[in-house]
């Protein structure tokens, strides 16, 4: 079995943070170092990202590696942080495991319950022309471009073309690999949730996380004014702030 590349930092309730699917576990380097003073932080690099294989016809479920590695490491509950396809990662999680989840916090979150807008399918269209013609450096430009918002400083905007180039070289070169996914029912999620949204971000993204502060039991939405998809690397302390916040 596959055990996801982490780091364990601190001491004190566990919290998990679950990266983009543009990024690792290195999108979350200020929000751990200020986290860890009085937590217990997991980070990991699902398949694909980082510094974790993805094996070539492999077949896994992303959150059922993240389960996998709380067992591991035998943590019992935590809190869950998770942004963009990290936020659909945690909602599965929280989803098949909810009395292990203390609390959540969804950063312009992925999920299945809202239809893709025009920019988003434009998006995927010039994405998949620019992977499929193999130019892994424009496709990778687009996505900074795509993702970051104007409050995001050149060495982030650098990282993440860093993260995102990383994970395509290692994607391209698996190929074809099946996914798994666990179901999700919002219903079953009990714990405190916090939604957090950009006002830059895509439509896609803003309806997506109004209807999970509608629906999900528990939920408080926040919108941030000056962010796109990616706060943590956009405001990192602000953003860190705002994660302790919730999780307090």
């Amino acid at each position: 079995m596959t055990i996801l590349h982490h780091r364990t930092e601190g001491s004190g309730p566990t919290v998990v943070l679950l990266h983009a699917g543009v990024a690792d576990l290195r999108m979350w380097d200020t929000q751990a170092e200020e986290l860890h003073i009085d937590h217990t932080v997991v980070r990991c690099d699902l398949r694909g990202y980082g510094r974790t294989p993805l094996e070539p016809g492999s077949d896994h479920g992303d959150a059922e590696d993240v389960l996998a590695l709380l067992d591991h490491l035998a943590v019992d509950t935590f809190a869950l942080v998770g942004a963009s396809y990290g936020g659909y990662v945690a909602l599965q999680v929280a989803s098949a495991v909810p009395d292990r989840v203390e609390r959540l916090v969804l950063l312009d979150p992925l999920a299945e319950v809202a239809e893709p807008d025009d920019r988003l399918r434009a998006f995927w269209e010039r994405e998949g022309a620019l992977l499929e013609a193999g130019d892994l450096d424009s496709a990778t430009d687009l996505n900074v471009a795509t993702w970051l918002g104007p409050e995001a400083a050149q060495d982030h905007r650098d990282l993440l073309w860093r993260m995102q180039r990383n994970a395509f070289e290692v994607q391209v070169a698996a190929g074809d690999v099946e996914g798994r996914e666990l179901p999700v029912d919002l219903a079953r999620i009990t714990a405190p949730t916090t939604v957090v949204v950009g006002d830059h971000d895509l439509p896609f993204f803003l309806e997506t996380a109004r209807i999970l502060a509608e629906r999900l039991p528990r939920a408080e939405l926040v919108e941030l004014a000056w962010a796109a998809h990616l706060p943590s690397l956009e405001r990192p302390f602000e953003t860190a702030h705002l994660v302790r916040a919730s999780l307090e």
